[in-house]
């Protein structure tokens, strides 16, 4: 007989795949992830860049899509540009002078030109700071792709593309779909430069 705790790991694995299983059969998410990784293409074949913001758990999806941009995927290849928005020390400067709503917004305006794009995580879609950021994005001429949870929040109407991952519960398996579409982009993003091929 199984014990509580490996009911438990099914249980919770169960869900993950039932959850990921909903959003993949949405086929309008499966064209967004590809459009996504086509604007991010344009931007670094025009010399932009990708950048990305989130808090939490996103802050450090945003960080795991940067340097495996910045540094290496599957394979090596060159580095691509991308920016993680919100280091420890501008984080604290602009959330003590500011606000800590303006902390990703400041480093848009800093940072952002015409043609970049900004990756904007929240899995509620109502993050103030993610969505100062997206305002200031697109004052500048930069495209928003939104990653979301639930019913998308603000972020989804604001975004150029959002994904939305329909699950009203904990924000961790929204992250864990998030995820996966990251790491899809990257070998998208790769494929598209002429890097490497989808192979697994």
């Amino acid at each position: 007989m199984a014990s509580s705790v490996e009911h438990l790991i099914v249980s919770e694995l169960t869900t993950a795949a039932e959850v990921l299983q909903r959003f993949m059969n949405d086929p309008t998410n499966v064209q967004a992830i590809a459009t996504a990784a086509d604007y991010m293409v344009q931007a670094i074949r025009a010399q932009g860049k990708i950048m990305a913001c989130g808090n939490g758990g996103s802050y450090c999806d945003a960080l795991h899509f940067v340097e495996e941009l910045t540094g290496r995927y599957r394979q090596d290849r060159p580095a691509l540009p991308a920016v993680l928005l919100g280091d420890a020390a501008h984080l604290t400067c602009v959330g003590n002078d500011y606000g800590f709503e303006y902390v990703f917004s400041r480093a848009v305006e800093a940072l952002g030109q015409p043609g970049d794009v900004l990756v904007a995580i929240s899995t509620s879609g109502n993050s103030a700071n993610v969505l100062r950021a997206a305002e200031s994005a697109q004052k500048k001429g930069i495209r928003v792709i939104g990653l979301t949870g639930k019913d998308g929040g603000q972020l989804a109407q604001m975004a150029d593309i959002a994904l939305i991952v329909p699950y009203q519960g904990y924000a961790d398996r929204i992250q864990e779909v998030h995820i996966k579409v990251i790491h899809l982009w990257i070998a998208l993003i790769e494929r598209q430069l002429g890097y490497t091929s989808l192979q697994q």
